[in-house]
This record gives structure tokens, sequence and C-alpha cells, in this order.
């Protein structure tokens, strides 16, 4: 670099390679433009510069900046057309402020929960949507039984159901011991302790069986829904089975939702056996309820419709853990986070709709007086 002077204005010829391999070079030699600076305007002259880096470009744009800060004027000279360009764009990506817009902490709380409502609606108008192309693919494949895939059902009916059965088992057998025994401790203060049974049977064929089934269904196998056709979105699968001439639903949804609803139901009668049995052995073991008089007064206490109840809702429950966790496999993107995502936002809406579709259904079986 060559520092001239002429009247009003200074001159700094580069010459060389401005480029990131001298770039402690460029540096000094940047600090050394912006020292020799005064009030006179700064010409950099970049007719000699044989190679221009974005490195090199973006310091002597700096530099200009840094210039134009103190109120010293600088431009560049001789630059050939692809380092005007190079120079042209380092200085819009680097020096271009943007206003900051002022912010308001109870406009921004009121703009989250507009987009929370917002983004709840949007999820409702693609469920229902989501909906209907499901109930297109069943009519098809009932019109065409040959389209209907038996296999990939069974199949997952096993993943769902009968791998499921052992944890299913274990946690309703351990919370219905735990509801007894809380049952009979609060009982026994007024001499009830036999009610026990009553509140063990309404309780877990109504509500709590279907709950807890519900539950660890949209943890195990919603998830592993979500992952399988989210990683399949990601890998292009999807739409290579488009390319084949197959509709994605049929193939990969309808067996999913169909063994769901198969399978919840008889999870959740699995799951009231184990919880009263539960029930039963802790009313023995805490309140000296024997067998005999456990059985007897459930046979008395619980009616058909006590345990229909549960039955009603089980596949209602299903087909919104079938459809929650599908949907939000297909809006996997092609990343791991989107994955991770989606995943944890399966679980969660499911979960979350299961125990508001159990609320709307004992609003509905109390008006019915079922």
């Amino acid at each position: 670099m060559k520092i001239e002077r002429g009247g009003d204005r200074v001159t700094a010829r580069l010459a060389g390679h401005w480029t990131s391999e001298h770039a402690e070079m460029v540096e000094s030699l940047a600090a050394e433009i912006a020292a020799e600076a005064d009030q006179s305007h700064m010409i950099l002259d970049l007719a000699q510069v044989r190679r221009l880096d974005t490195l090199g470009a973006w310091v002597l744009d700096r530099t200009r900046h840094e210039l134009g800060s103190r109120d010293l004027g600088a431009d560049f000279a001789n630059a050939s057309q692809e380092q005007q360009i190079l120079l042209d764009e380092v200085a819009y990506r680097g020096f271009q402020e943007q206003a900051k817009p002022r912010r308001s902490k109870a406009v921004d709380f009121l703009v989250d929960v507009g987009q929370s409502v917002a983004g709840a609606g949007r999820d409702l108008v693609d469920g229902i949507a989501f909906l209907g192309e499901l109930v297109s693919a069943l009519i098809r494949v009932v019109v065409n039984p040959r389209r209907f895939r038996g296999t990939a059902v069974i199949n997952q009916l096993e993943q769902i159901a009968y791998r499921g059965v052992p944890i299913i088992v274990l946690i309703s057998f351990l919370v219905g011991c735990i509801v007894a025994q809380q049952g009979i401790f609060q009982l026994v203060r007024f001499g009830a302790t036999p009610f026990v049974v009553d509140l063990i049977g309404i309780l877990i064929l109504r509500e709590l069986a279907l709950l807890l089934t519900s539950i660890m269904v949209a943890g195990r196998s919603g998830s592993a829904f979500t992952a399988e056709i989210g990683s399949m979105k990601m890998r292009e699968e999807i739409d290579a089975l488009r390319v084949m001439g197959l509709d994605p639903i049929e193939v990969l949804i309808v067996p999913r939702v169909l063994a769901l609803v198969i399978g919840l139901p008889l999870l959740t009668f699995i799951s009231s056996i184990a919880a009263l049995s539960g029930g039963g052995v802790t009313a023995w073991l805490y309140g000296d309820v024997s067998p005999d008089v456990f059985l007897s007064r459930l046979r008395a206490a619980v009616s058909f419709n006590t345990f229909m109840v549960g039955m009603i809702k089980a596949p209602f429950m299903a087909l919104v853990i079938g459809i929650i966790a599908t949907l939000e496999g297909l809006a996997v993107q092609g990343s791991a986070e989107s994955l991770g995502r989606h995943v944890t936002s399966s679980v969660v809406k499911s979960i979350f709709m299961v125990i508001v579709l159990d609320g709307l259904f004992a609003m509905f079986f109390a008006a019915i007086r079922y």
C-alpha cells in the first residue's frame, strides 16, 4: 500500500492480494489507512489489486464505514466489475442497519396468546381435513378389499397391543393398589371400608383404566408412529410411494389407525382387570375385605353400563391418538430437530386431547344419565 497526499484528498493505492491468506497484513494495512485519514477525503484505489476475496472486501468496507462514522469521506476507485460486485455485497450484508422496533411486554404477551389460539385453530382444521382423507381411504379399501393390507394391520396390532400388555398390566395393577389404599385410609374414619369396592369399580371401569391406557399408548405407540412416518418423510420415502402409484394414507396410515382402534379397547379391558385385581389385593391386605366379599360387592356396585362407558370411549381415543400421531409425522421437515420437535408435540397433543375428550364424554354420559 502506498499513501499519496494531494490537495484536499488522500489516496491509498492498494496492490497485491487482499485475501484471507494474508489476513494479518490486510488488518494492519486497514488500520494504517484509518490512522492516515485526517480531515481530507480518502480514496481507496484498487487498480493494482490482483486478488480480492470476501475477507479483503469486508475489511476494506469496514474501514470505509469507520471513516464515515468519523465524518470522513471515503470512496473506492478503479475497482473492477467483479471487485465492485463483491464490495457491494459485503456492504449490503455487513452494514445495513435495521431499525429496532419498539416492543411492549403486554403487547408481546397478547401476540403470543393470539398466535397460540390461531395455531390451535389451524391444528383443529388440519385434523378434521386429515380425518376426511382417512375416511376416504377407508371407503376405497372397503369398496376394493384387495387394497386392504391385512399383514400390516396384524403387525401393528402386535406392536401396539401384544407388546404393550406387560407395561399396561403392571402400571394398572399398581395404580389400582394405590387408589384402593388411599380410599381405605379415608373411608375407615367413617367405618365405610367396604365402600372402597364401589369406589374402585366405578372409577376404574368408567375413567381410570381408559385414561391410563390411552396415555400409555399415546406415549408409546403414538410417538413411534410420528417417528416412523417422520423418518420416512425425511428420507423422501413417502414421495417414493406416490411416484410408485401408491397412496401413503392407505399404505401407512390406515393400518396404524385400524390397529389402534382395535387394540386400545382390548388394552383397556386388560387394564381394567389388572387395576381391579390390584384394588382387590390391597382391599384384602389393608381393609380385611376378602376376595369373595370383594367380588360380590363389585357385582352389586358395577352395572353393564359402567363397563360399557370405558369401552365406548376407547375407539374414539384411539382415533384421536392415531390422527395426531400420523399428522405430526407427516409434518416433519428435513432435520433431526424437526423430528424431535414433532414427536414431542405428538405426545403432548395426544395426551391433552385424550383428557379433553374424556371430559366431554363425561359430560355427555352425565347428561343422558348413562
